[in-house]
């Protein structure tokens, strides 16, 4: 399940959810080993015992991050088997989860323990949702979630199918849904954002639904948020 992607950055794709109780997402999430060792997981997965083994002989877990408020029905598990590691939240997510304790909040300040070696940006602007967006400098690579959605043709048919080409998260035009669109009414504080994340310059894009980009990760970040303006 875990695979090395990049110079000390792994992959692993997790199980299907579903999302509106009718469209079946993939997931993915990136373990990043920073210079001490330590082991930083971007919007982990369900932990199975296999992936937990797999993290496990790579170091020890100490950062858990999530990106937005909508990622985090797997972390239960994984705060339950790390309880040494810290919880980041994202904007909305603490008040969200007030089940779960988080060590720090997702700001515009990078975080002293791991900022040096990860960047990140939060896209504000959406009454709906804002997400944090991260670089990894040691392999160049963006990490989106949701604002980047890009899916197999072949494997969608129907009326899902359909919608999704609607929704435009289709192969290497897909974006942002729809309906996440429209929640920005404050596109120049998304737009500043993507300033940000574009002049990171990065080589690789990961994403965590759908076939990665194969472009330059640079043009394929500005390609999937162009709608921005």
């Amino acid at each position: 399940m875990l695979h090395e992607y990049a110079e000390e950055l792994w992959l692993a794709d997790g199980p299907m959810v579903r999302f509106l109780g009718f469209f079946d997402y993939p997931t993915r999430m990136a373990v990043a080993r920073l210079r001490n060792g330590d082991l930083w997981i971007w919007s982990p997965i369900s932990l199975t015992p296999e992936l937990a083994e797999a993290v496990d002989a790579l170091g020890p877990v100490r950062h858990l991050v999530e990106p937005n408020k909508l990622h985090h029905l797997a972390l239960d598990a994984w705060v339950e088997r790390y309880p040494e590691a810290r919880v980041y939240a994202p904007p909305g997510l603490a008040a969200k989860r007030r089940d779960l304790t988080f060590h720090a909040e997702l700001g515009d300040a990078p975080d002293p323990s791991w900022g040096e070696e990860i960047a990140h940006v939060i896209f504000r602007g959406s009454f709906a949702l804002e997400e944090a967006v991260f670089f990894h400098r040691a392999s160049a690579t963006a990490l989106v979630c949701d604002l980047i959605q890009r899916f197999d043709p072949a494997s969608l048919s129907g009326w899902r199918g359909a919608l999704m080409r609607v929704d435009g998260l289709v192969g290497p035009d897909g974006s942002t849904p729809r309906e996440l669109r429209a929640s920005f009414w404050k596109r120049a504080a998304g737009r500043a954002a993507l300033r940000t994340a574009l002049d990171w310059n990065p080589k690789h894009l990961v994403i965590a639904h759908g076939v990665l980009p194969q472009e330059n990760g640079r043009e394929a970040l500005a390609r999937g948020l162009r709608w921005l303006g």
